[in-house]
């Protein structure tokens, strides 16, 4: 499978990459709360929008 290198690579690398995205969140939280509020709406429509498209899939089989 994998080399025991590549593995602590892997490791290395997944806890690296999480820290730095985390911290990048973090440093931008109070912009998100100014450019992206109500932005669950779109997410909420996009679910029913796709919700409308299934049903209507299923019933016309």
């Amino acid at each position: 499978m994998f080399t025991k290198g590549q593995l602590i690579f892997a490791l290395i690398f997944t806890i690296v990459f999480s820290l730095i995205i985390g911290y990048s969140y973090l440093k931008d939280y109070r912009l998100h709360k100014v450019y992206y509020k109500n932005s669950y709406v779109i997410l909420i429509i996009f679910i029913v929008f796709i919700s409308i498209i299934a049903t209507y899939s299923s019933l016309f089989r």
